[in-house]
């Protein structure tokens, strides 16, 4: 990627051109359903993901050859406004390190789906600044970090599963919600990882002092992203847009992977095309954002476990739609 003489700049361009999906893969898809001979629609909703995934990868009947899970990891000085349980900041790390010891829930999914796995550490040891007090990141920090998070569609992968892990980021991902699409904290936050009403309260306070502070600067969104962002949801929002452009398809997985895809979403509505959701979280405000962003879930499991569980768990119904169509269409040819 060539760089201007503003960080942001770039990412702006990029989005402004990204290309649509290839509708001839997507009808010879279809043409190689209705080959089969079954009935109409019979396999629902896999139908669609099997149409969706020939549209993004240009091929008919799509194949996945090489999975990956990506879980993004930060940690944010909002955490010191007591906005976290039950776990403590250092466990980011702790979190990390379980899961390159393989004990984490995460890899026994990837595991049951032969799913490969990457986390990228992103300077926990450097939490970014209280969005209370001041910008979390700077615009030069903030690229560089969108930059990096694009590194994960390296190596050929053809299906993108986007994870986050970080102490604190409901409350962050609920003050990028409420930057891009209104409303007040209370419209966002949630229970997160058991928060309390106390705690909920002091959340959606925690937001209201964010926007305050950050005020007409929110309504650029890559403004937004590093003001009241974080390190984890700008190299999520750079993977997606790598992802559009070397034509890999993408599983979201919960509120705060939503919350950093919505950035790209405000400035290209068709910046999602190539995305589906794995799953609704259970903080309140991640129904009416995907709702606002066109995603329908895949999954309903009420998880609120993270750390690309959920989005790893959609990825097998994922193999599994585009399996049922190489599979069928290589028997009846």
């Amino acid at each position: 990627m060539t760089t201007s003489g503003l960080p942001f700049d770039d990412f702006r361009t990029l989005l402004a051109g990204v290309e649509g999906p290839d509708q001839g893969a997507a009808a010879r898809v279809r043409a190689l359903y209705a080959a089969t001979g079954k009935p109409k629609g019979s396999l629902g909703r896999l139908e669609d993901i099997a149409e969706w995934l020939a549209e993004w990868t240009g091929r008919a009947p799509p194949v996945i050859n090489k999975p990956l899970v990506a879980i993004f990891a930060g940690n944010h000085g909002v955490a010191a406004n007591n906005v976290i349980s039950p776990r403590a900041a250092a466990s980011t790390a702790q979190v990390v390190e379980l899961t390159a010891a393989g004990g984490a829930a995460i890899n026994q999914f990837c595991i049951a789906s032969n799913l490969g796995l990457k986390v990228f550490d992103l300077a926990l040891d450097l939490p970014t600044a209280d969005i209370t007090q001041d910008a979390a990141l700077d615009e030069k920090s903030c690229a560089a970090t969108m930059a990096f998070g694009m590194e994960a569609v390296a190596d050929n992968i053809d299906l993108l599963c986007i994870g986050d892990l970080g102490v604190g980021n409901t409350t962050v991902a609920a003050a990028l919600f409420a930057a891009l699409f209104g409303g007040s904290g209370a419209d966002w936050v949630g229970s997160g990882s058991g928060a309390d009403d106390p705690m909920m309260a002091r959340k959606a306070g925690v937001v209201d002092k964010a926007l305050a502070l950050h005020g007409s600067h929110l309504k650029d969104p890559l403004e937004a992203l590093r003001r009241v962002g974080g390190r984890e949801f700008a190299a999520i929002a750079g993977a997606i847009l790598a992802a559009r452009l070397q034509k890999v398809p993408v599983v979201l997985d919960g509120f705060a992977s939503t919350a950093a895809a919505a950035v790209l979403h405000a400035l290209n509505p068709h910046a999602l095309d190539h995305c589906v959701l794995a799953h609704l979280s259970v903080e309140n405000g991640h129904k009416r954002a995907a709702e606002r962003l066109g995603l329908r879930p895949i999954l309903d499991l009420k998880l609120h476990h993270g750390e690309g569980t959920g989005a790893a768990l959609a990825a097998g119904i994922v193999k599994a739609a585009a399996l049922s169509l190489s599979g069928m269409a290589a028997a009846i040819r």
